[in-house]
């Protein structure tokens, strides 16, 4: 998942057929510390976000599972919540090493 500040919306005069009604809004992404990475894209919204708000974001299939009614439409980026709070903590509080013993996915 990504964050992604909404700077604006996106109009088209013409659509891939199946994205009537979808609203496109022009992302700018963000890292960790909120700072900006990277050009804006442009986004789906299924929150119905606003201007200044952070954002999470998922690309790929998960952007076109992220619609109401899921469609097979060429989405590759998708708003999914709104961020409330944020909050960094240093790498050193996680704990990265895999102990030792049974685990599903190893």
């Amino acid at each position: 998942m990504l964050l992604g500040r909404i700077k604006g919306t996106a109009v088209c005069s013409m659509k891939y057929p199946g994205m009537d009604g979808l609203k496109l809004l022009l992302v700018q992404p963000l890292n960790k510390n909120l700072d900006p990475v990277g050009m804006l894209q442009a986004a789906v919204d299924t929150i119905h976000a606003g201007s200044g708000d952070i954002c999470v974001m998922v690309r790929s299939r998960e952007a076109c599972m992220a619609l109401h009614e899921p469609r097979d439409i060429p989405i590759d980026l998708a708003l999914v919540s709104i961020v409330d709070q944020h909050t960094v903590n240093p790498d050193s509080d996680f704990d990265f090493v895999m102990k030792v013993g049974w685990t599903a996915y190893s």
